[in-house]
């Protein structure tokens, strides 16, 4: 890399002294098959970190040459590796919902929950009644939490709002986050989360709905440049593929790109949606057709797996993460952190379940979890590696292999994190 003018030495810091550097170092696109193997793991190599940026990456005693003036992070004989991506979560909202947990265990379905007003719907009915200020005191915390297990870039989503002024508050306070930093925020509108249960009354409601969301919300989101992307659950009970293309359609008429949740738990069609939409993730797919997975594997879409969420649903099922990648789909895993069914709030857990649940080996949940998550929010080129150029969004972990953070599930093992050069986590 060139650099215009003379790098000063003073204002460097290196991470040195790691017993393995995991730096996902490769094309900076979305990795498939045998590509998500080779998390290029090292010894003795450190990172040079000026600014907001990775300067080098290079063993210890080559970057102490050539920054001798450097200040010095040890990273004590751990992991040093880049920050998670968690490119799907719902972090704002207010109460947890511990009776639908209970009403689960018991039998009932998610759908039926969802029918009697509760599951999304009781997160409306509470969002609506708080205030912006409560929602963000709320949402800071869960945040650091996440930043606690190495996670540097957070995807945020609406959709507890479904009303035009809910849903633009909530993308405000996403906003509101993202300013105050350090973790790196990326908002998506899912105004497309349900149909609200006052239009469910209406003859023309469901209509009427859509029609809000494509004349009202999106032109009101891209006028005030609020999100990246949009999002349609796309599911059978809540938006067919039809309307799901049509909503997609006009919010990429609006500017945002395009997110689907996706065959979640039925097969609706939706995976095949999303690669012919060009969308950049479709997320869920744990009942994906064998068509969804060959759609996906031929397109640029990137998979979002969420094992957390099917494991809190006790479903006894997952996403064929295997047969995915063995197909040639670029995997992804996030937290899906929401209050209903994943209130979770540790990435290194999401790593356990991708080896135990999904079947990926360690290096494999790694990639999923960096590399390929910065490719589910269109940030392949910006995050999620150790390499010159690359944003300096890095985290230590206090043990000597990567396979450990998958292994010592519920262990907290991250030390430091920093996110675009600033510190966002440290144990001490």
């Amino acid at each position: 890399m060139n650099h215009p003018h003379p790098m000063r030495e003073d204002d460097v810091t290196l991470f040195v002294n790691a017993r393995q550097t995991v730096t996902c170092a490769g094309p900076a696109r979305a990795r498939r098959g045998a590509e998500m193997g080779d998390a290029d793991v090292r010894s003795g190599v450190g990172v040079a970190v000026q600014g907001d940026r990775i300067v080098a990456v290079a063993a210890d005693e080559a970057l102490r040459r050539r920054f001798p003036n450097a200040t010095e992070i040890d990273c004590g004989q751990g992991v040093l590796a880049p920050g998670f991506v968690d490119s799907h979560t719902h972090t704002v909202f207010g109460r947890a919902r511990y009776e639908e947990h209970e009403l689960r265990a018991t039998g009932v379905p998610y759908l039926e929950i969802a029918r009697r007003g509760g599951g999304i719907h009781a997160s409306v009915r509470d969002l609506r009644a708080r205030s912006d200020d409560d929602l963000f005191a709320r949402a800071v915390p869960r945040l650091q939490a996440l930043a606690a297990g190495g996670v540097t870039t957070v995807e945020i989503k609406s959709g507890y709002g479904l009303t035009v002024q809910d849903e633009l508050r909530t993308l405000r306070v996403i906003a509101r986050l993202a300013s105050i930093g350090p973790l790196n925020v990326v908002a998506t509108c899912l105004g497309a989360h349900e149909v609200p249960l006052e239009y469910r009354d209406r003859p023309d409601g469901r209509a009427a709905w859509l029609d809000c969301l494509s004349d009202e919300l999106y032109p009101a989101v891209a006028v005030e440049q609020l999100a990246r992307f949009a999002d349609v659950f796309c599911e059978p009970g809540v938006f067919t593929v039809p309307e799901t293309r049509r909503l997609l359609e006009s919010a990429r008429r609006h500017g945002m790109a395009l997110k689907l949740h996706a065959d979640e738990l039925h097969d609706g069609g939706a995976a095949v949606l999303a690669a012919d939409m060009g969308a950049t993730s479709a997320d869920h797919l744990a009942a994906i057709s064998p068509e969804g997975v060959a759609a996906l594997a031929a397109s640029s879409t990137v998979a979002t797996l969420l094992p957390a969420t099917m494991l809190f649903l006790g479903t006894g099922r997952q996403a064929p993460a295997r047969a995915m990648i063995e197909s040639g789909c670029a995997i992804a895993v996030a937290t899906d952190l929401n209050p209903g069914t994943s209130p979770l709030q540790s990435f290194p857990l999401v790593l356990t379940l991708a080896v135990s649940q999904l079947r990926l080996s360690a290096a494999e949940a790694w990639i999923a979890g960096t590399v390929n998550g910065a490719a589910a929010l269109g940030l392949a080129g910006v995050t999620g590696q150790l390499r010159e150029g690359f944003r300096a969004d890095i985290a230590v972990h206090a043990t000597d292999d990567f396979r450990a953070l998958p292994y010592w599930f519920g262990e907290r093992l991250c030390q430091v994190a920093w996110a675009g050069g600033r510190a966002c986590h440290t144990s001490a």
